[in-house]
């Protein structure tokens, strides 16, 4: 017994000292981590900052408090927007694009394409002072879409019936339990007509493109990033390095510290932003894909 007692003293040993003394191992554990984790740079105050939008924009408010606290943070000075993003829903996408536009009013803002910039990724960093496009990049697809489905078949094999109580005409219109009706058709196309000459309308502005060359510029066009160059949406193709150069030098930022954001924060606001993006969707969605 005392044999296996001391066979197994290197095991059990640590074991209980844990047990007796938890809270002092839990504070030097912490202390460790700390220690570990800590970067000389971290102490220095960054001045320049990047927010990250990526995935399905389904819900803007992660971005739009960081958006806000770069903006009232003095020691910021200039911002890189790094997008790699398919687009989303019209709205979250509209509220990102008017708060970057307030941001850059008051210091500059550079949108980055680090994969894709499409549809409403690509509304959110239209006021941009500039916009860089990765040469690898996928920009464009301006454009709007309203989609459903005809689950009357479905139902009508399973046993499924619908009852309805309306009161106003509309009130149905994109439902996903029959075919739409040529008048529901016409009511859902002035939504979609309305938010499209929107979202041209804002992007000739933010570009200083002329709205009667949509077809080139919109349209849904799928262009790589030397095409999206050729009809005015980006204004360059290159690098992040040169991007971030970019906002140095429009930030007049001598010696540039980047705000580095927690790798946990980033993964915790990366899986947040993935859970509302897939339930986001609901049988009928009006979004800038």
């Amino acid at each position: 017994m005392n044999f296996f007692k001391i066979l197994f003293t290197p095991i059990t040993a640590p074991i209980e000292f844990i047990q007796n003394h938890f809270k002092a191992t839990l504070l030097v554990l912490m202390v460790f981590f700390i220690y570990q984790s800590s970067n000389p740079d971290d102490l220095i105050t960054p001045n320049l900052k990047t927010i990250h939008l990526t995935g399905a924009i389904m819900d803007a408010s992660f971005i739009i408090e960081e958006i806000e606290t770069a903006k009232t943070d003095d020691n910021i000075k200039g911002v890189l927007l790094d997008v790699n993003s398919p687009g989303g829903a019209v709205a979250p996408s509209v509220e990102i694009a008017y708060a970057i536009k307030e941001l850059n009013a008051i210091k500059p803002v550079v949108a980055y394409a680090s994969g894709t910039m499409a549809s409403g990724s690509y509304y959110s960093s239209i006021w941009a002072s500039k916009i860089v496009a990765n040469p690898g990049s996928m920009i464009g697809s301006i454009g709007v879409i309203m989609q459903s489905v005809d689950a009357s078949e479905l139902m009508s094999k399973i046993g499924v019936k619908t009852q309805t109580v309306k009161m106003g005409t509309y009130k149905e219109a994109g439902t996903p339990t029959r075919q739409w009706s040529k008048v529901e058709l016409a009511e859902l196309n002035k939504v979609i007509g309305n938010t499209y000459d929107m979202f041209v309308s804002d992007v000739a502005n933010a570009r200083k493109l002329k709205i009667e060359d949509k077809n080139k510029f919109a349209d849904a066009h799928i262009f790589t990033s030397i095409q999206a160059k050729n009809v005015g949406l980006v204004d360059s193709v290159a690098t992040i390095n040169e991007a971030k150069k970019m906002v140095q030098t429009m930030a007049k930022v001598k010696d540039p510290v980047w705000d580095k954001k927690d790798k946990m924060d980033r993964f915790l606001e990366k899986f947040a932003n993935e859970a509302i993006s897939k339930v986001g969707f609901n049988t009928t969605t009006l979004v800038a894909y």
